[in-house]
């Protein structure tokens, strides 16, 4: 059997090796490594495929995030929420742009934001809410967009886990995620669905003012050279990356199926077990049927029912099977986010997970008898402990 890895990025890489080598190489002979041809190219490719008028390419997911809270001109003090449940990149963000963090709970069967308690947390100082689609899974954005209206709210799409994922809407027509909110972030980390080899990221709106503004935040302000028209920053995309990311993006509804696929086999295998809780979709669906594509599955995780969670993490460790806890803690309870307004019997969903969740490797080329090792070696020490 193949030794297993979280993520298998040199076997995706040898697939398409033949596109991606020369691509680098044209921009070894050409030395257009910043804003070159390439992200342009790029920048155009991704704007077609997710159907959205402005793609602007950055540094990195975090970069995009920031940039586009500075791009809607949050001031100091304002408040923005956003879930409990995900990576500090999220809340870091908020904080560094000396915003207002509110956290809140998730919803126990998909893990992303809870409506309910988005209400719950707005005040007249709410000038944003940060839905993340969680592991790949579509948050629900009809109510939070309907929400958002009805306080005059911006939504911004924290889309680093979920590119390619489509949701549906309440009357059956479908969006790419990432384009739904007034503005959206992705990030292009290598192990993400769609990732480069290196670091890289990206702004999406279909706001032609708010575009014009991010373009030149990402540009150190300026829209002519030594013009500081605007606060920025230095955030760009290079072209080895961009390259990487252009001869990957016609395959990514291939990577986004083979997950499917995998996450398919990985819950029949589970099907049932009492101690064993899969991935949902939307409430209505399993996230994983033939016609759904609301879920990617950046990550597969499990929800586990009166089991030693870090027992079996260590255990699967010791078989050589790569797994994640995806998050251990908390965002209130870290240090750096701690604050007295939170009540712990507000975070009751997220303060469970945080103990039971296991994510298993997840990646386009996994195979049939990995898939059949990992299951059964799960399900065997669920059994016999």
């Amino acid at each position: 059997m193949k030794k297993i890895q979280m993520v298998d990025l040199v076997s995706q890489y040898t697939k398409i090796k033949d596109v991606v080598d020369p691509s680098i190489q044209e921009i070894l002979e050409s030395a257009a490594f910043i804003n070159g041809p390439k992200v342009h190219q790029f920048q155009k490719n991704l704007e077609d495929y997710l159907n959205v008028k402005h793609v602007i390419p950055c540094a990195n997911g975090t970069d995009a995030l920031q940039i586009a809270m500075m791009g809607l001109g949050l001031k100091p003090g304002e408040e923005v929420i956003t879930a409990d449940f995900t990576f500090a990149a999220t809340v870091e963000v908020i904080a560094l742009l000396q915003l207002t963090p509110v956290l809140v709970d998730v919803d126990p069967v998909t893990f992303n934001i809870d409506v309910a308690a988005i209400e719950k947390a707005i005040t007249p100082k709410t000038k944003a809410i940060v839905p993340v689609h969680l592991f790949g899974l579509a948050a629900n954005m009809d109510e939070i967009m309907a929400l958002a209206e009805k306080h005059n709210l911006y939504v911004i799409e924290d889309n680093a886990q979920g590119i390619g994922a489509s949701y549906t809407h309440g009357d059956g027509s479908k969006t790419k995620t990432g384009v739904i909110g007034h503005v959206a972030s992705t990030s292009f980390f290598p192990s993400k669905n769609l990732g480069c080899y290196g670091d890289g990221g990206a702004i999406f709106t279909n706001d032609d003012d708010l575009a014009h503004t991010i373009r030149g935040i990402v540009n150190h302000g300026m829209y002519k050279r030594y013009h500081h028209d605007v606060v920025g920053v230095n955030s760009r995309l290079d072209s080895i990356q961009a390259a990487v990311l252009d001869a990957k993006l016609p395959h990514l509804d291939d990577y986004n199926n083979a997950r499917r696929n995998a996450a398919r086999k990985y819950t029949e295998a589970f099907k049932n077990h009492p101690k064993i809780v899969t991935p949902s979709g939307r409430r209505s669906c399993d996230g994983i049927c033939d016609t759904c594509d609301c879920h990617v599955f950046h990550q597969y995780t499990l929800n586990l029912i009166d089991v030693d969670r870090d027992a079996l993490v260590a255990h699967l460790q010791e078989k050589n099977i790569p797994c994640g806890v995806y998050y251990p803690i908390p965002l209130h309870k870290q240090k750096a986010y701690e604050d007295d307004r939170y009540n712990e019997a507000d975070f009751e969903v997220t303060n469970a997970l945080v103990k039971s969740v296991i994510s298993l490797p997840m990646h386009t080329e996994l195979d049939d008898e990995q898939i059949a090792h990992i299951t059964s070696t799960v399900i065997n020490f669920i059994d016999n402990n």
